[in-house]
């Protein structure tokens, strides 16, 4: 379970205040279901812009939502403070989703979610063609998440941070596996069309911001599962790209990296802007450790086509080392005491 820790006495109060008016409940309803926009959110409560926008400042100071820029738009979203989310939850959790001004909120966030989809379905069928060609060079997806899935285990991770999330397929496979997942990518076409795929799939527990791989706009050691899913051979400097998605990890945390193994398909430099034409065991392996973790364990995932040229998808794990290090230590004091 997440770290859930006190409010104090008055901020708590300041809380339940933000909370305890109509319109703002109801926006908190909303923000606790997706993503949205000022004017999706005028558009789905019927109110103006200003009034929104009032209401909305007023739950931002009391902690209970926050705010995002993505381009010229600016998103809100439920809080993802360790503190304030438990309490956001437990509000909404007791709110009777069958009354009927609540029932007509839901309609019109359906509608909303409908036009996203719109708009993600043309953007995805327009780029559909060069993502199949390439898919078809290597093993299906399925079998690569079957491959993380059990290099990852059964156990579940409070926290997931997707590094490039690109269509969101990685958080929509993982979500349920955790309490908190949240997408990063620096195209606004692809966090729309991910958007539209959580809300599709009924994700409720991701969320998708606008960020760069190099700066990644999270806490710094507040995930437990970090994955840089196809996205090094698209960048000029992938060390730094590892060291960063390194610092996000909480201590004990694991970084999974899955990418391809060295080809000769010039092609992909071309036409599809990859940069680096696959990696090899011993660069991701010295990525890791550069960055402080250690390589758990290394899968190599083929085709069984009779094509000439296929792709080797290559999932790479590592491990934080603190808290390792942190029992290690303690041993040794306790050895020599």
């Amino acid at each position: 379970m997440l770290d859930v820790r006190k409010f104090a006495f008055e901020p708590f109060v300041d809380l339940l205040r933000a909370a305890a008016e109509p319109t703002r409940l109801r926006l908190l309803v909303l923000l606790a279901a997706a993503d949205l926009t000022v004017s999706e959110l005028t558009t789905i409560l019927g109110q103006s812009q200003p009034r929104i926008s009032r209401h909305l400042k007023l739950l931002a100071e009391a902690g209970l939502i926050s705010r995002y820029q993505e381009g010229s738009w600016a998103f809100f979203r439920a809080s993802d403070d360790p503190v304030a989310l438990p309490v956001m939850r437990a509000l909404v959790g007791w709110i009777d989703g069958e009354d009927p001004v609540l029932a007509r909120d839901a309609e019109r966030l359906a509608e909303v979610r409908a036009r996203r989809a719109e708009r993600a379905a043309d953007y995805f069928a327009r780029n559909a063609e060069e993502w199949d060609r390439i898919r078809s060079l290597h093993v299906s997806d399925a079998e690569v998440e079957a491959a993380l899935s059990q290099a990852l285990g059964r156990k579940r991770f409070d926290t997931l941070l997707d590094v490039g999330t690109g269509t969101g397929r990685m958080l929509e496979v993982l979500a349920p596996r955790c309490e908190r997942a949240v997408g990063i990518d620096s195209s606004r076409e692809m966090l729309a069309v991910a958007r539209a795929k959580l809300d599709e799939a009924k994700v409720t527990n991701a969320q998708v911001r606008l960020g760069s791989v190099y700066h990644l706009p999270v806490e710094r050691g507040g995930f437990d599962l970090v994955l840089i899913h196809q996205v090094l051979h698209y960048l000029d400097d992938p060390a730094k790209a590892v060291r960063e998605a390194a610092a996000a990890l909480s201590p004990g945390g694991r970084l999974a990296i899955i990418d391809f193994a060295p080809h000769e398909m010039e092609f992909m430099r071309s036409e599809y802007a990859h940069l680096r034409l696959g990696f090899s065991d011993q660069s991701l392996a010295s990525y890791a450790e550069a960055a402080g973790l250690e390589v758990r364990s290394l899968v190599h995932l083929t085709t069984k086509s009779a094509q000439a040229e296929e792709l080797t998808v290559t999932i790479l794990l590592a491990e934080d080392q603190r808290l390792l290090i942190a029992a290690n230590d303690a041993a040794q004091i306790a050895m020599t005491s």
